[in-house]
C-alpha cells in the first residue's frame, strides 16, 4: 500500500543540475483528508496542547492509509503552527487550535429550544452519512462502527445508557463515509449532541426502559451499511433520530417560529 500511494502523493521535478527526476510531496486529497481529521480532533479536544498524538504507524494504521500520508498531513500541521516535533519523541500539539486560528464552530448550547435545534441539523446531515458510509466502508470503517455498537451491547444488558458509545457509533458512521467535512462537523458538533444524549438517556430509563429498542434501531442502521443497502441505511438513521428527538421531547416539539 505504501508505495502505491507515495507514488499517487509525489511529483517528479527536475534537480536542476543532472537533470535525474527527484521526487517531491505534494498535497493529494487524501493527506487533505487526515489532515482535517486530525484537525477536527484537535479543535474538538481530543488532544490537548503539549499531548503526544499516536505515532506514524498508529495512525496509518487508524485511517487506512501509508506512513507518508500522514507524514505529510503532520507536516502540514507542523507547518501552521499546530503541533511540533520532538527528537525521538514524537508530534506534540502546540495550542488549542481556537488560539491560533479559525476553526469550524458552533455556538454552545444554551436553552432546550437548542437541543431541538441540534436534532433538527443532526437530521439534515446523519441520514446522508449512512448513507454514504452503506456504500465505501472498508473492513476497519465497519470494525470501528460494529466495536460501538458492541459497547452499547454491553451497556444495554447492564440498563445503562453510555453516550460516549452512542456518539462513537455516530462519528464512526461519520468516517466511513470519507468526507472530511462530514467529520469535522461532527466533531464540532460533539458537546452539543452530548447534551441531546443525555437527556434521551434519561428518557429511556425507568420501568418501561426504552433501551433495548434503541440499541435495536442502530442495530438495524449497521445491518444496512454491512449489507451496503444506502436508501435503507438513510431511512432508519431518520427515524431513529427522529425517535430520539421525540422521546426527549415527549412527542411535543417546540415552536421556533421567530
Amino acid at each position: 500500500m505504501e508505495s502505491s500511494e507515495h507514488g499517487a502523493m509525489t511529483a517528479a521535478v527536475s534537480d536542476g543540475g543532472e537533470g535525474t527526476p527527484l521526487l517531491r510531496p505534494r498535497q493529494t486529497p487524501l493527506v487533505t483528508r487526515i489532515y482535517q481529521l486530525l484537525l477536527a480532533q484537535i479543535s474538538a479536544g481530543d488532544f490537548k496542547p503539549d499531548e503526544r498524538l499516536p505515532g506514524e504507524n498508529d495512525l496509518a494504521a487508524r485511517f487506512q492509509v501509508s506512513r507518508p500520508v500522514v507524514r505529510e498531513a503532520l507536516k502540514r500541521l507542523r507547518n501552521d503552527g499546530l503541533i511540533y516535533s520532538r527528537q525521538g519523541a514524537g508530534s506534540f500539539v502546540r495550542v488549542a487550535v481556537e488560539e491560533s486560528q479559525p476553526v469550524l464552530g458552533y455556538a454552545p448550547v444554551e436553552t432546550i429550544a437548542d437541543i431541538q435545534r441540534c436534532y433538527e441539523f443532526r437530521l439534515t446531515i446523519e441520514p446522508d452519512h449512512a448513507y454514504h458510509a452503506a456504500l465505501r466502508w472498508n473492513d476497519a470503517a465497519l470494525d470501528r462502527i460494529a466495536a460501538a455498537l458492541s459497547l452499547m451491547d454491553d451497556a444495554t444488558r447492564a440498563h445503562r445508557h453510555r453516550e460516549d458509545a452512542d456518539y462513537a457509533f455516530h462519528t464512526a458512521i461519520a468516517e466511513a463515509t470519507n468526507n472530511h467535512y462530514y467529520m469535522s462537523s461532527m466533531q464540532a458538533l460533539k458537546d452539543h449532541i452530548s447534551v441531546g444524549m443525555k437527556f434521551h438517556g434519561v428518557s429511556l430509563m425507568g420501568p418501561s426502559s426504552g433501551l433495548t429498542g434503541v440499541y435495536d434501531e442502530h442495530r438495524g442502521i449497521f445491518d444496512a451499511i454491512r449489507h451496503r443497502d444506502g436508501e435503507t441505511a438513510r431511512q432508519r438513521m431518520r427515524t431513529h433520530l427522529e425517535g430520539s428527538r421525540d422521546r426527549v421531547f415527549e412527542g411535543r416539539a417546540l415552536d421556533l417560529s421567530l
